[in-house]
């Protein structure tokens, strides 16, 4: 015979836990913060043990440290085993989690092209800079950027390399543009929220191009805003390919000529793979068509 305690209190434990905020849990199981608080107390009180730290920031004790993970898949198994019972229901929605470039410039313009094969499935896309807790936040699916060799080579949907260019208006006209040809304009670059990753910097663009001229840099806080101000003419910018490629296919950027540094690698990651749903299968197998219709276009020769 299995010797549980009151499921009430440990979902409440486990709803806290998880978004480590007492009235976020009271949310997502319909009750008030009083009644979760209550459910805890008497899943300590039975234990024996504090498992949380209350205060202006909840956090986990280390004995609620070695139960959260252990309830979290199991809550994850039984919700998976319902969904294999469960018909697909009318509007079945997909949790996309991403960052605001990718999903502006690279998933928005054939998020429409999904949206016509499978016009049952309703896919949410959750932008962010920051790196959520896919489980805390209910995501199904991240796209997050980084080294390729973080997840595996199997997870890697798109690479990228960064290039430098600029709006067609500002360029040229009867030749491919060079980047003296900007000599007077400010450099656009972005500040990376990653710190963690090295990005690459037009000094390092510069030296292998071989200019010896010095360049002023303007610099955003977002990497979008970037993107805008180079295709309203403000300069050319160096940016990861994959954020330019339509605007590279219909002429209204161009290139510059010179280096592609290194870029990094856009990796799926799931925090429930074991059971996926079947429109998230769906939505999972566009993605990796069209990462790779993507990546034959704007594959560096």
């Amino acid at each position: 015979m299995r010797r549980i305690p009151p499921l009430n209190s440990v979902r409440a434990f486990e709803a806290v836990a998880r978004h480590r905020s007492f009235s976020a849990a009271a949310d997502e199981l319909s009750v008030t913060v009083a009644a979760v608080s209550h459910q805890v107390r008497q899943l300590e009180d039975g234990l024996g043990q504090k498992l949380l730290e209350r205060g202006r920031q909840v956090r986990l004790t280390p004995v609620g440290s070695l139960l959260y993970p252990q309830l979290r898949d199991g809550f994850d198994q039984i919700a998976q085993a319902f969904a294999l019972v469960k018909p697909p229901a009318q509007g079945d929605a997909v949790q996309l989690s991403t960052t605001r470039a990718f999903a502006e410039r690279w998933l928005m313009p054939r998020l429409a092209q999904f949206n016509a094969l499978h016009p049952h499935i309703v896919v949410h896309v959750h932008a962010s800079e920051k790196p959520v807790d896919l489980r805390a936040e209910a995501i199904d699916l991240a796209i997050r950027y980084g080294p390729a060799d973080d997840a595996g080579a199997e997870r890697a949907l798109l690479q990228d390399h960064f290039i430098a260019v600029a709006d067609t208006r500002i360029c040229p006209p009867q030749r491919a543009a060079t980047i003296d040809d900007f000599y007077g304009r400010p450099l656009l670059a972005f500040k990376w929220k990653n710190l963690g990753l090295a990005a690459p910097t037009w000094s390092a663009w510069l030296a292998q191009a071989g200019s010896a001229r010095e360049f002023s840099i303007s610099w955003y806080s977002e990497e979008t805003l970037a993107l805008h101000a180079a295709e309203r003419g403000l300069g050319p910018l160096l940016c990861s390919s994959l954020l330019v490629d339509e605007a590279l296919r219909d002429g209204r950027m161009q290139r510059v000529q010179g280096p592609a540094l290194a870029g990094f690698a856009y990796r799926l990651v799931e925090p429930n793979a074991s059971q996926p749903r079947r429109s998230l299968s769906l939505f999972k197998d566009w993605l990796v068509a069209q990462a790779s219709a993507s990546q034959q276009l704007t594959a560096e020769p």
